[in-house]
């Protein structure tokens, strides 16, 4: 498995995962992005983008796109295909890497923090309300410093292993909330009458 730069003659397959997955294809430009290939069946597992807004005081650089055929899930796909626009922003001088997205914890493992959207560039204000109108209404600001992100291991070695078809479960960590319980208020969600 490898991530490589998206050729021009992948758009339409490209544009037809991103719509598959309801994805944002805002300003789409099929150099953009990036696709994680298998080595042995040349199949493509997965693809990101990056996108810059170059309007107010300097560009910034945005992580959107993201997506992982089903067939290849839980197996370090997207963190390698995140791992290589992370590298990319900072070949390109970005510091510090955004992203507006529904899935803040899968991005957290990497470095990424949320963030209030008043402290998010002019720009991209304007495009988280434009994105959670129209594309995900959950979506949230994230950012991460290139130079503290990091892909943990246990995606490096599911990434070597990585093969097509029905991936392995991953291991759900279970919470108070599993058990009935309310973290915050402490007490049992589910009163039995006893």
């Amino acid at each position: 498995m490898y991530v490589r730069d998206a050729k021009n003659r992948e758009e339409v397959w490209l544009l037809d995962r991103i719509e598959e997955m309801g994805l944002d294809e805002t300003a789409f430009r099929s150099r953009d992005y990036v696709v994680a290939i298998d080595e042995e069946s040349h199949e493509k597992a997965g693809f990101g983008r990056i996108r810059i807004h170059k309007g107010g005081d300097e560009p910034v650089c945005e992580l959107t796109s993201i997506g992982v055929l089903p067939e290849w899930r839980n197996q370090g796909v997207g963190a390698h295909v995140i791992e290589r626009l992370v590298e990319y922003a900072s070949d390109e001088g970005f510091d510090t890497v955004y992203s507006l997205t529904n899935a803040s914890e899968f991005l957290a493992q990497f470095g990424f923090e949320r963030l209030e959207p008043a402290q998010l560039p002019d720009s991209l204000r304007d495009r988280l309300a434009t994105k959670q109108e129209n594309i995900q209404p959950d979506a949230v600001p994230l950012r991460v410093a290139v130079d503290r992100f990091e892909v943990p291991g246990r995606l490096r070695t599911r990434f070597k292993k990585a093969s097509a078809g029905e991936p392995e479960e991953a291991e759900l960590e279970e919470g108070p909330e599993d058990f009935g319980i309310d973290p915050d208020e402490a007490t049992y969600k589910y009163d039995t009458g006893d």
